[in-house]
C-alpha cells in the first residue's frame, strides 16, 4: 500500500516538475517586438495565426507555418554580441537570418504599415514580454528605399533615429517619444535590441508610411 502511495507521490512531483520546467522555458524564450509601429510578425499575431486578414500575413503563414507567428517575440540571435551586420546577411534583416522567420523578409508593398507624421513627433512602443537590460537602436530607411526590394543594411540611415538604454517597462511595455525626420511614403523602422547582460540580440521590422 505504502509503495503505491510513494509511486503516486513521485508521479505528482514529476508532473509538477515537468510543468514548472515548461513554464520556465516558455518564459525564458519570450522576449519582444515592436508594438507601435507594429512589426510584421507581431501584426500577423494580432491578426490571428489561424485566420489572418491581410494578404501579406496569409502568404507568410502559407510559407512558414503558424509557429513563427505564435513565436513573434523570438526573432533573435543568441550570440550576436553587437555583430549584427557581420552575422545577418543583406535581404535577411527582418528574419535576423533565421530560416524560421524567412517569410517576413519578403519584399512587398502590402505589409500592414503604420502612418507616421513627416517631421512630427511620435511615441514608439516596444512590447517586451521578458525585459532584459540592454540598449534599443531605432533605424529608419534612407530616402529612396523601395519596399519592393529586399532590405539591406545599406538601406538604413547611418545613425539611429534614437537609442534607449535600460528603459523601465510597465505591464511589459515601454515607450519613447521622438522627433521624426521629413520623409514621404513607405519606409522601414528597424529595431535592434542588444542585451548588455548577454550577447543575445533581438530584431524587429515595422513598415511605416510617412505623410
Amino acid at each position: 500500500m505504502s509503495g503505491r502511495r510513494t509511486t503516486a507521490a513521485l508521479a505528482v512531483i514529476g508532473g509538477f516538475t515537468l510543468l514548472l520546467s515548461m513554464l520556465t522555458t516558455a518564459t525564458a524564450n519570450a522576449h519582444g517586438s515592436m508594438q507601435d509601429p507594429v512589426s510584421r510578425v507581431y501584426n500577423c499575431r494580432l491578426e490571428g495565426p489561424e485566420n489572418p486578414r491581410s494578404d501579406a500575413c496569409r502568404d507568410a503563414i502559407r510559407r512558414g507555418g503558424t509557429q513563427p507567428v505564435y513565436d513573434w517575440h523570438e526573432v533573435n540571435i543568441p550570440n550576436a554580441a553587437g555583430r549584427h551586420r557581420e552575422i545577418i546577411p543583406d535581404g535577411r534583416l527582418c528574419s535576423a537570418g533565421r530560416a524560421k522567420y524567412a517569410a517576413f523578409d519578403a519584399p512587398r508593398t502590402d505589409w500592414v504599415a503604420t502612418t507616421l507624421p513627416s517631421g512630427g513627433t511620435r511615441a514608439l512602443t516596444f512590447h517586451a514580454t521578458a525585459p532584459h537590460r540592454g540598449t534599443y537602436y531605432f533605424y529608419l530607411t534612407r530616402d529612396g528605399y523601395s519596399p519592393t526590394q529586399p532590405l539591406k543594411w545599406s538601406d538604413l540611415e547611418s545613425a539611429p533615429l534614437t537609442s534607449v538604454t535600460d528603459p523601465r517597462t510597465v505591464n511589459g511595455r515601454w515607450s519613447t517619444t521622438v522627433r521624426l525626420p521629413q520623409k514621404t511614403g513607405r519606409h522601414m523602422l528597424y529595431v535592434i535590441w542588444q542585451r548588455s547582460d548577454s550577447p543575445e540580440a533581438f530584431y524587429s521590422c515595422s513598415d511605416v508610411d510617412f505623410r
